[in-house]
């Protein structure tokens, strides 16, 4: 049984992509990390080999670079459409699971998300209602289901440090098997820079505080 990938990304815009890095990276280097951090998560999603994968995009799929990267990796190109993040992502997932017996949604924010641990994620659907990658942040990265269910997304609040405990209490209170895999950095603020993989930054100014701390 197959297992969809989407990946949920914006496109690499000035003052629309990581735009809360525009303080170390101006608005154009944001947008051109975001590019970068596209890509990358489309090819990992690719190399996973565990179905096929979707780009679902925001605010349209009409950006050249998304266009590009989706013909580059074979991958569906859709628009996320309106509403709040969490009915976005139950959208994207419903769509998906009418066609494919299993879906992980990622975005495009940690880097270490590779085809390794979303082939683990996949792995973990055979057993389980749903699976989660957390985020260092509180957060979590990756989301998948086997079936939909809205019941952790609807009238959530996002972006804060209790998005997976909260999730947690939902899932436990509606009686859900689900997996956790070890948590991962997301890229979001300056600091969160330091777990930018090596050359990543190179060409892109930045604070010579958080280039020393690239690993």
């Amino acid at each position: 049984m197959s297992t969809a990938i989407i990946v949920f990304a914006k496109a690499p815009v000035p003052g629309l992509a990581k735009t809360r890095l525009a303080p170390s990276l101006g608005e154009a280097g944001a947008a051109a990390l975001a590019e970068r951090m596209l890509r990358h998560a489309l090819a990992q999603a690719t190399a996973a080999d565990v179905g096929p994968v979707e780009l679902c995009a925001a605010p349209d799929a009409t950006h050249p670079a998304l266009l590009a990267a989706a013909a580059e990796h074979g991958a569906r190109l859709t628009e996320q459409g309106t509403g709040d993040l969490g009915l976005r992502m139950h959208r994207a997932l419903t769509r998906s699971l009418m066609r494919h017996g299993r879906a992980l949604l990622i975005g495009t924010d940690a880097p270490a998300l590779d085809a390794d641990v979303l082939r683990q994620a996949a792995s973990a659907l055979q057993e389980h209602d749903a699976v989660f990658v957390p985020v260092l942040d509180g957060g979590y990265a990756l989301v998948g289901q086997r079936r939909a269910d809205p019941r952790w997304f609807s009238d959530m609040r996002w972006s804060h440090d209790r998005v997976m405990d909260e999730t947690r209490e939902r899932l436990r209170a509606a009686g859900v098997r689900w997996a956790e895999l070890p948590p991962v950095a997301d890229i979001d603020e300056p600091l969160d820079l330091v777990h930018v993989p090596t050359g990543w930054l190179d060409g892109l100014e930045i604070s010579s505080r958080i280039r020393e701390q690239q690993p």
